[in-house]
């Protein structure tokens, strides 16, 4: 119990540090390192391969992925996107057809787009799976370990997709410079992504 107990701690500390750092980047730096970060992307083979993928969407402390989805988009891929219900650790991931349809969706608390969740939508497991998963966090390692901000949406979301389909779908992660550290507190149901990106 100490240990589950200690590792919470690290983690709730790291979070605080981390959003800090984070904050303290102007508008401007994080677009720089968004551009670099999203050209990285798109000249890698898991993207340029990938046909169906989900797309977070940002907030605006994490790499900016509306360029992401416009690619995405327009090179004719499934593009998915997260729906979280709040009040609980489910998330899936839902079909958005056009960039009109991303457009036109309603704004959550979080402050990001979402389909509500009583709108029928595609869902990714429901229609074939997905290749590729492109995810947020707060923290990162170059080794792909990762904390998110502590709902367990993600290692949940990836824990499903071993059951639905027998394999994870590839994962990369796009995060800032300043969010990967040499040591990040994990532990078993952390998963490790297979990739970070930066503007490094």
């Amino acid at each position: 119990m100490g240990d589950m107990n200690s590792l919470a701690v690290a983690k709730a500390a790291l979070r605080k540090e981390v959003k800090h750092i984070i904050n303290s980047l102007s508008a401007e730096e994080k677009l720089r390192q968004s551009r670099i970060v999203q050209e990285k992307l798109f000249n890698h083979e898991l993207y340029k391969q990938s046909q169906r993928l989900s797309i977070f969407l940002s907030m605006e402390d994490e790499i900016q992925t509306e360029l992401i989805l416009k690619n995405a988009l327009s090179a004719g891929k499934s593009c998915y996107i997260p729906r979280y219900d709040s009040k609980s650790r489910f998330m899936e991931m839902v079909r958005l057809r056009s960039w009109e349809e991303y457009e036109a969706l309603p704004i959550t608390k979080w402050q990001i787009k979402q389909p509500s969740l009583n709108q029928e939508c595609e869902e990714a497991l429901a229609s074939g799976g997905l290749d590729l998963i492109l995810i947020p966090g707060l923290a990162f390692t170059s080794q792909g370990h990762r904390m998110g901000r502590g709902r367990g949406y993600y290692d949940t979301y990836l824990s499903k997709c071993q059951l639905y389909e027998g394999k994870k779908p590839k994962t990369i992660a796009l995060a800032f410079k300043e969010q990967v550290r040499s040591h990040v507190p994990t532990d078993d149901s952390d998963i490790v992504i297979d990739m970070v990106l930066t503007c490094l």
